[in-house]
């Protein structure tokens, strides 16, 4: 079975919205350069052939990863439990950095450096079924840090 990836319905539409320009404009645009570099003559010696099949094999392979993405996720529902952290829910963290606010995310839509941290790092795992008012111990590279969360939201 393959893995079940977690998504908000935002990152859902993001990933269709990628899915359809890779199928339809960035193919077409593969398409015209293959057939101008075809236009070209001998096949055998030619960069710009060789460079658009690449281009047309990696645009194919993201195709296959988006679809597959697609076809495995789950939808991050929102609910009226807002004292547990789960996958959707944003938090405010306090540690001796100071106050940090993080939104729990499946791995696909992770970008920790903008806050989104999948269910499945360390830190992630760390929040989960936790409530507002504990703390929580995360083994980082940079040693142990102690976060404390304050509030959690959906």
């Amino acid at each position: 079975m393959a893995k079940q990836t977690y998504l908000s319905k935002e990152g859902i539409e993001a990933l269709k919205k990628e899915l359809q320009e890779l199928k339809t404009t960035k193919r077409q645009e593969i398409a015209k350069r293959l057939q101008e570099a075809k236009d070209l003559g001998d096949l055998s010696e030619n960069a710009e052939y060789f460079e658009a099949k690449e281009a047309q094999s990696l645009n194919d392979n993201r195709i296959a990863e988006l679809e597959d993405l697609l076809k495995n996720a789950v939808l991050i529902e929102e609910t009226g439990e807002e004292n547990i952290v789960r996958v959707g829910s944003k938090i405010d963290v306090k540690s001796a950095r100071g106050m940090e606010t993080f939104s729990i995310v499946g791995s696909a839509e992770a970008k920790p450096q903008e806050g989104k941290i999948s269910n499945e790092s360390p830190l992630g795992r760390a929040f989960l079924r936790q409530k507002a008012g504990s703390e929580v111990e995360v083994k980082t590279p940079g040693g142990l840090v102690k976060y404390k969360i304050i509030k959690i939201e959906k």
